[in-house]
């Protein structure tokens, strides 16, 4: 009976034009259980051309949980210099974490999705490598308002045992910023 390969797809982003930074990253990697490691380093398996990436950035380690058959992988940080972020959680030196199905990562400017479909070989791993031209990692940014200040002066939360309609914790789960914003509409339409 022939054992399937568990499958990391893996698709890397960075803002450098072209994909200098990914020269030296194969299209497909064949590795055994052992740790796969990604920086700069020349005895890396995943070799990202970035000045800023430590020589051993992190690695990907694959491990068996308890009572399974199949292989399951954790990210663990190894620079000292920065942050590396999994999954919106962000990770320093020697901290780890574990991965699910589907994972964004992003680092010292590279973001990177990693998708884990499932084999039952124990004895290695298979990874297929695709770069973009586009983020991959999207945030929405925050943009900066003076609303804030204009509700708290104009408006004032109620004094205990006053009416607390539309405060956190009534049952219609609106808090006491909604409710400020949205009695400052009349006025605006006003002017």
């Amino acid at each position: 009976m022939e054992r399937t390969l568990t499958v990391l797809q893996v698709s890397l982003y960075h803002s450098t034009p072209g994909q200098g930074a990914f020269a030296k990253v194969p299209l497909q990697l064949l590795h055994d259980t052992s740790r796969l490691l990604v920086g700069r380093g020349k005895d890396t398996h995943i070799q990202l051309q970035l000045p800023q990436l430590s020589r051993h950035h992190l690695s990907l380690e694959p491990y068996l949980e308890k009572g399974s058959t199949l292989l399951a992988f954790c990210l663990k940080v190894l620079s000292r210099k920065s942050c590396v972020w999994v999954n919106g959680l962000p990770l320093r030196y020697l901290e780890q974490v574990p991965l699910s199905t589907v994972n964004r990562i992003s680092f010292s400017g590279i973001q990177m999705v990693v998708r884990r479909e499932g084999g039952n070989s124990l004895e290695a791993f298979v990874c297929y490598f695709r770069f973009s031209s586009s983020p991959l990692i999207y945030r929405p940014q925050a943009q900066e308002t003076d609303e804030w200040e204009n509700v708290v002066k104009k408006e004032t939360p109620p004094v205990c045992g006053e009416a607390t309609h539309g405060l956190l914790g009534s049952p219609h789960g609106s808090s006491w910023t909604q409710t400020a914003v949205s009695s400052q509409a009349p006025e605006e339409e006003q002017k």
